[in-house]
This record gives structure tokens, C-alpha cells and sequence, in this order.
């Protein structure tokens, strides 16, 4: 993913059979993403991207993406209307993320600014819920879980999602990679049930092993360049299937 400022690069509730049925093989996607040609393609991106050519994107096989509104309580992309609004023009299902900053303030607090400013959901077929982007701090690298012990980490995303489930009726997205999953979670199976995963590993093999937790995923980051702005994502199914996902059905 991309955090915005000093102008850095840094890297609903889905009921669990639909979620479940978008689970290929199990854990991992055997093949490279270019055996996956099937498989819809997508991107993530923030004001990095700047204004970017939505018609193009299409063109170049885009079918979903990510934008980034909001980070902690403080940030909300200058580009975020242009993107969001731009790729549904395009006919490109969008969806919003936000960057945590767990350290900063409450899970509670991070995820109603989020839905304030562009996080919300709507069941059109077109929006996919709202994804909370949970890493590595990026302003820190000593406190790589921004100083915040395993438990208390585990109740931050449970308080963000909590929220955005109140107010949007979907359950956020969690994106996120194995390591720090593992890491700063303690390797937490308390979200795998009722939370798609959206997993960021760059090997071009297979998706590899996944957040504690979690057996399968939905959407794999699996290269920061490529064809289309941002980083690069696969949708692990179908286009009908990826319709029902954003519809919450």
C-alpha cells in the first residue's frame, strides 16, 4: 500500500459462505498471476497516483479497485474524490481503504473518520467494502506495531471494525501481510470468520502462507508495478462473483 505524506512511497460483515466461496485450492493460488488471466484484475491507489486515466485503466483489463481516503485522524487524499468517482465512470467496481495508525487514536474513533470521508458502503454492485490497511508503521521502523502489545492490537481492529460495521452494515476488508499479521497479532483467528482478507505477498509462485487465521483469500497484492497504476491485485474468482461481493449478497 501507499502512505501520502512528505510525499513517501510505503509500501461487513461478508457472510462466510460467500466469502468461502470465493476460496480457490485453499490456502494459496497455484501459478504465477499470469495463469490467472481469468481471474478479475484490479489495483490500489492513493494520491501517489495523482490523477490518474480511468478510461486507460479500463482498457488495460482494470475491474476493481482500491482507492485510499483516510489515514489515522488527520489525512484524507486531496485525490480521492477524482479516483473513486472516476473509476466508477469507467465502470471499474471501487472500493475505499483507510491507513491505521493504531498508536495515534482509537480504532472507534480512526474508523468514523474514515466512513465520514469516504469510507461508506452502499449495496450497488459497484462499491466493495470498506478495507482497513493494518501494517507496518512506516514512521517508525523500531516499532514496527507501533508499541502496542498483541492484545491491545487485536482490540483496535476489533473496535475499527465494530464501527464501520455499525455505520455501513459491512465489515471491513483487512489488508494486511503474514508477518505482521503474526507478528503483532500473535497470529489472531478472531476476524478470519467474518472478514475478507486482502493479502499482500509479492511471490510470483503463489500467495504462500496467510495471516494466522486465515485459510483462504480474496483479493492477493502480489507486485507494487505493473500494467496498471498503483500496485498490482487479483480477485480470487469470478467477475459474477466479485458483483456479489460488493453487493453483500
Amino acid at each position: 500500500m501507499a502512505r501520502d505524506r512528505k510525499h513517501a512511497r510505503h509500501r461487513t460483515r461478508a457472510l462466510a459462505l460467500s466469502v468461502a466461496a470465493l476460496t480457490v485450492g485453499g490456502a494459496a493460488l497455484a501459478g504465477s498471476p499470469a495463469s490467472a488471466a481469468s481471474r478479475p484484475k484490479g489495483h490500489d491507489v492513493s494520491s501517489h497516483q495523482k490523477n490518474v486515466d480511468w478510461q486507460q485503466a479500463r482498457a488495460k483489463g482494470a475491474r476493481f479497485v482500491y482507492v485510499k481516503a483516510t489515514e489515522s485522524t488527520t489525512y484524507r487524499s486531496p485525490h480521492f474524490a477524482q479516483q473513486y468517482n472516476g473509476a466508477r465512470d469507467a465502470g471499474i467496481v471501487r472500493g475505499a481503504y483507510h491507513f491505521a495508525l493504531p498508536d495515534k487514536s482509537s480504532g472507534t474513533a480512526q474508523a468514523a473518520y474514515f466512513v465520514r470521508n469516504g469510507g461508506a458502503w452502499t449495496a450497488d454492485g459497484w462499491t466493495l467494502p470498506p478495507a482497513l490497511d493494518i501494517e507496518y508503521n512506516p514512521y517508525d521502523r523500531k516499532h514496527k506495531c507501533y508499541g502496542i502489545s498483541k492484545a491491545r492490537m487485536v482490540g483496535w481492529i476489533r473496535a475499527f471494525s465494530d464501527e464501520v460495521e455499525r455505520l455501513t452494515g459491512r465489515r471491513p476488508v483487512i489488508y494486511t501481510t503474514a508477518h505482521w499479521w503474526n507478528t503483532c497479532t500473535g497470529g489472531s483467528g478472531a476476524f478470519a470468520s467474518d472478514h475478507a482478507l486482502w493479502v499482500a505477498r509479492y511471490n510470483a509462485s503463489d500467495v504462500g502462507a496467510l495471516p494466522g487465521g486465515w485459510s483462504y483469500w480474496t483479493i492477493w497484492q502480489y507486485d507494487n508495478s505493473g500494467a496498471l497504476p498503483g500496485d498490482q491485485n487479483l480477485f480470487n474468482g469470478s467477475a459474477s462473483q466479485l458483483k456479489r461481493f460488493a453487493r453483500g449478497s
